[in-house]
């Protein structure tokens, strides 16, 4: 809950292009929320290949902002990734310019940041988000690992952790840079129960 507002609880992942997104997306729904660092994706595949693997998993939404440079970040996902298993969500053309920011954007549109809530649950019912509450009660996520089940599996808190976090990332074919935090969103995110106990048995 933040600021008194109930999350949406939503399946798929979201893929946006910075912190500052993030953020503003966080405060509206409950799901793995996952960076491109702007033009970053581009040079970095692990970045990719993690959105490739959340995309197999769960199916992910993108929304970028509704400028030109939105529009190129967009692309190259929608050309690296099968197009069933992306859905696409778009903000709408609105000039003015974040409080953050002294000056507007080059083409003096609000990003994803400058949207308020209710536009961005929208945007999102109309890309056909999966939205977890208004299915039914057995099709529903089940209760999500915690840290203290990955100090548990050994892959946090001890002396050796870093190190099997590492085996375990490279079997995921994940980030090998992924802090524990980032794993644990992950394995919840796209697996089930079943699964991360059948992956933890393995390392």
């Amino acid at each position: 809950m933040r600021e008194g507002r109930e999350l949406l609880r939503v399946r798929e992942a979201i893929v946006v292009e910075g912190r500052y997104d993030k953020d503003t997306l966080s405060q509206v729904v409950d799901t793995l929320i996952l960076e491109t660092s702007g033009f970053g994706i581009f040079k970095n595949p692990e970045q990719m290949a993690l959105l490739r693997r959340v995309a197999e998993r769960r199916g992910l939404i993108v929304l970028t902002d509704s400028d030109a440079a939105g529009f190129i970040i967009r692309n190259r996902i929608r050309g690296a990734l099968p197009a069933q298993q992306l859905k696409h969500a778009y903000i709408p053309d609105v000039y003015g310019k974040e409080r953050r920011k002294r000056r507007p954007g080059k083409e003096g549109k609000l990003g994803v940041e400058g949207m308020p809530p209710q536009v961005l649950k929208e945007v999102l019912r109309r890309a056909q988000a999966t939205f977890l509450d208004e299915l039914p009660m057995a099709e529903r996520a089940q209760p999500s690992l915690t840290k203290a089940d990955l100090m548990r599996a050994g892959l946090s808190g001890g002396a050796d952790s870093a190190q099997r976090r590492q085996a375990l990332l490279r079997k995921l074919e994940l980030p090998e840079h992924m802090s524990a935090n980032a794993l644990l969103a992950v394995l919840n995110s796209c697996y089930s129960r079943e699964e991360v106990r059948h992956i933890l048995n393995l390392i």
